[in-house]
């Protein structure tokens, strides 16, 4: 039985009335789990024909899905190759909501471990400029692993405060997601830590960061633009509360009305100070009433037309030319079409690694960063080494040399333990000549190996292998 802080219950009971028997009954079922489909890898049609889960859809998330408990999504080889983000169902209503589109310009303000990153890239459709933030650099670095295993070029993960942010991005972006920090009321029946931390107190600090953090969101969304605020908590200091102070901080904005989501519940105005009734327009998730866990959601928009009067500096790019040369006879020898990638001029060097950055980021100094980038590899002593983040982006078609090893097979899993693979082994490859190949399972790239010798030498990282 999960015990719940006393003062939370009380709380909870005072607020909810006669419908916190309900609610508090809520504890004591299973809780559910979810997935997304990640059509930068693969189409949900494909993904549901090939996929050996037991998959029921989630109604307020077009790629979402419930997964059985039984079943173990996590360790399967789809999983490594980024076909899918395991995630709880309710965290996905967040971009649903925000709604973005190919080539814009979107910041995802609290974003580890990576789920509303990865789904925004994944409706980008790798068009447009994602800036995906997190202060706490080990999540940052965890973040940068999901944006990598996910196949997404076109996002920076940075690491920085929200407010140094808002002074190098003044009215920038066109879509901003504030999934802000909290204290995870609608985490208790999964999240142990967070019903240990929770105190009347810490609630209270929430609510201050989290206006703090909205306010520096706003100064770097574009007049016309979009924000949504989100917390998996069910405190109205925390909710309502907070967007009713900034909204009479910030006339400029307005709650839009995103209409009836299926599944997504109302805000309560009566928790409020003032009553303000548009807070109807805002949404919460009960976990009493739907199949996820707690979550708090309001669509904010921005006055204007779109259009920013801002001026942003162009970056500098890397102008080594033994570096290019490279880089140019890499790309020859691995794509079938390389000008894909060597008609782009974007190319920054962090040290030896090299880095293909989106060509609507502004430059990097003076700014902490983890990844800037699509990683393309290391800059070795006459060669050229492609990373684990290259392989992930590209398709096997793309490429000249490829193998592909069946998701159910014992090849597959030696590859991702670190075996050496005889060149012969793979019933369906594509291999004319000694250098890097493309490894695939069931058609989806998932890391390369090196053939020489008769052998493919693997080159899937230590890190992330298999035990």
């Amino acid at each position: 039985m999960i015990k719940l802080p006393d003062a939370f219950k009380d709380k909870m009971k005072g607020l909810l009335g006669e419908e916190y028997d309900s609610f508090i009954e809520s504890y004591e079922k299973e809780r559910v789990q979810g997935l997304r489909v990640n059509p930068l890898k693969v189409s949900q049609d494909k993904f549901t024909e090939i996929c050996p889960f037991q998959l029921k859809k989630i109604p307020w998330a077009l790629e979402g899905y419930y997964y059985q408990a039984g079943d173990r999504p996590g360790k399967h080889p789809y999983h490594e190759a980024g076909l899918y983000y395991i995630q709880e169902p309710s965290a996905m209503a967040v971009v649903e909501l925000l709604a973005p589109q190919p080539g814009e310009k979107i910041l995802d303000l609290c974003a580890a471990p990576g789920g509303k990153t990865t789904h925004i890239a994944g409706r980008m459709g790798g068009k447009g400029f994602l800036l995906s933030n997190e202060i706490h650099p080990a999540r940052a670095r965890i973040l940068s692993q999901n944006v990598e295993r996910l196949g997404i070029g076109n996002a920076v993960v940075s690491n920085e405060d929200s407010g140094s942010l808002s002074l190098r991005f003044p009215e920038f972006f066109d879509r901003i997601a504030v999934d802000a920090p909290c204290s995870g009321e609608g985490m208790f029946r999964k999240d142990e830590a967070a019903r240990l931390e929770w105190t009347l107190e810490h609630v209270s600090a929430c609510a201050a960061r989290q206006e703090e953090i909205l306010k520096n969101a706003a100064a770097m969304l574009k007049p016309g633009g979009r924000m949504v605020y989100s917390t998996c908590t069910f405190s109205p200091e925390e909710n309502e509360q907070v967007i009713e102070g900034f909204l009479l901080s910030h006339p400029e904005f307005s709650i839009e009305d995103a209409g009836n989501r299926p599944g997504l519940y109302p805000g309560r105005p009566e928790w409020s100070k003032t009553g303000l009734s548009d807070l109807k327009k805002t949404f919460r998730i009960w976990p009493d009433q739907t199949e996820g866990e707690g979550h708090y959601l309001a669509v904010l928009k921005k006055r204007g037309n779109g259009i920013s009067e801002k001026r942003y500096a162009a970056p500098d790019y890397m102008k080594d030319r033994s570096v290019q040369k490279e880089l140019e006879v890499f790309l020859k020898d691995l794509l079938v079409n390389p000008d894909r990638l060597l008609l782009r001029k974007e190319y920054i060097l962090f040290g030896d690694q090299l880095y293909l950055m989106p060509p609507e980021m502004t430059g990097f100094k003076g700014m902490k960063v983890i990844r800037p980038g699509l990683h393309i590899g290391t800059v070795k002593k006459n060669r050229f080494e492609p990373s684990h983040a290259l392989a992930l982006f590209l398709k096997k078609d793309e490429v000249s040399q490829w193998v592909d090893l069946p998701s159910d097979g014992e090849e597959i899993v030696k590859y991702l333990k670190g075996e050496t693979i005889p060149e012969e082994t793979p019933s369906h490859s594509c291999l004319k000549k000694k250098g890097w190949v493309l490894v695939n399972t069931d058609g989806f790239s998932i890391g390369f190996a090196k053939l020489a010798g008769g052998m493919l030498k693997n080159h899937y990282p230590k890190g992330l292998r298999w035990m």
